[in-house]
């Protein structure tokens, strides 16, 4: 997909440079934006940024060029900072982000629950606008913040996960063994996800969880945790859980190794390309994965937080179903895949755009 101008070395140079302005401010001890809270911008003036993990996975990768597209239709280049599952790296690259003064947009995929209280305020602090998506604790809403941050969109995981391990459970006949590799332990995606798999096994007696681990989202942890436990269990594992695709994928290259790809079915969530490969393959063993689309999550959640900062939409006058909203996802199999194998063209996401409130499942609870 064209990239709208912005190289992906330029985006991978954002994370030093705002961590270099972060530094820079503290110890000149300027202000930032803070004294403009609350203030809006005409379109042109508003800088537009995604705060992802990593572009070397593919989801937030997908993720990115959504919000590329959301720039493209409103004719501004969008910056993407990304911190490497660093938590301390990606507040100090969000508190960086007021430095200039300007009027911002920000949608960010918060590390961890507790990571999203000090990203928001900070945002708050620098009059930018934020919409925060997967992670943040029960007890703390937008509106307990204040107007600056505009909504907060998630995913139950508990029906995904207990969706797919089901999809796994009847490939499996119902019986037989399983291991799980779990993400990052302190984020709400995780959480729900093996907590989804948890009533999935209560539902199916037969199935038996044999050991999970937490491969903290990452391909070369899920390989690690897989090759640890195929070694441990050896020609006992029926069935392989993941909390997100690039863990599964890991997994699968230890099956590979092993000499079991296509003997142990996998399944994951996110729907990254490489994952879409492999269910299309019969031959790997990649039975399902879970959309949330990404394109989706870069692109509508960016326009949200546009909206805000450019005034067209008053957040004081949103409802809470508004301002925190599960979004649409879909459990994705060799019957569907064909769905979800391309980014979609600006014309047809452009009423997502238009309307950022057209997909939701209701309100987080």
């Amino acid at each position: 997909m064209k990239m709208s101008g912005f190289t992906r070395r330029r985006r991978l140079a954002l994370a030093a440079a705002a961590v270099t302005a972060t530094a820079g401010m503290m110890l000149a001890g300027c202000s930032s934006a803070s004294d403009d809270a609350g203030a809006t911008a005409e379109g042109g003036d508003v800088a537009l940024y995604e705060g992802v993990r990593s572009l070397s996975n593919s989801y937030h990768a997908n993720w990115v060029d959504g919000g590329d597209l959301f720039g493209e239709s409103v004719g501004l280049e969008v910056n993407v900072i990304t911190d490497e599952a660093d938590s301390q790296r990606q507040l100090s690259q969000v508190r960086a982000l007021g430095a200039a003064g300007q009027v911002y947009a920000l949608n960010v995929d918060p590390n961890t629950s507790s990571d999203t209280e000090a990203i928001v305020r900070a945002v708050a602090d620098a009059g930018g606008y934020v919409v925060t998506q997967w992670s943040k604790p029960d007890d703390l809403n937008p509106w307990d913040i204040g107007d600056n941050w505009v909504a907060h969109i998630s995913f139950d995981g508990r029906v995904s996960g207990e969706e797919v391990a089901t999809t796994l459970f009847e490939n499996m006949g119902g019986s037989g063994n399983i291991i799980a590799i779990q993400g990052i332990l302190d984020n709400v995606a995780a959480q729900q996800r093996f907590e989804g798999l948890q009533n999935a096994l209560a539902a199916h007696p037969g199935i038996n969880l044999l050991e999970d681990q937490a491969g903290n989202f990452d391909r070369s942890q899920g390989l690690t945790v897989a090759q640890t436990l195929i070694a441990k269990y050896g020609d006992q594992i029926d069935g392989i859980w993941a909390a997100n695709d690039e863990m599964a994928l890991g997994a699968l290259e230890a099956l590979r190794a092993a000499g079991l790809q296509g003997q142990v079915p996998i399944v994951g969530f996110d729907a990254v390309p490489e994952a879409l490969e492999a269910i299309q393959d019969e031959s790997t063993g990649y039975l399902a994965t879970v959309s949330t689309d990404p394109w989706w999550q870069g692109g509508a959640g960016l326009s949200l937080a546009y909206k805000a900062a450019t005034g067209e939409i008053d957040v004081a006058e949103l409802s809470h179903e508004e301002r925190a909203f599960y979004g649409t996802q879909t459990v994705v199999t060799a019957e569907n895949v064909g769905d979800f194998t391309q980014a979609p063209e600006l014309s047809v996401i452009q009423p997502d755009f238009d309307d950022p409130w057209l997909r939701p499942q209701g309100p987080i609870e």
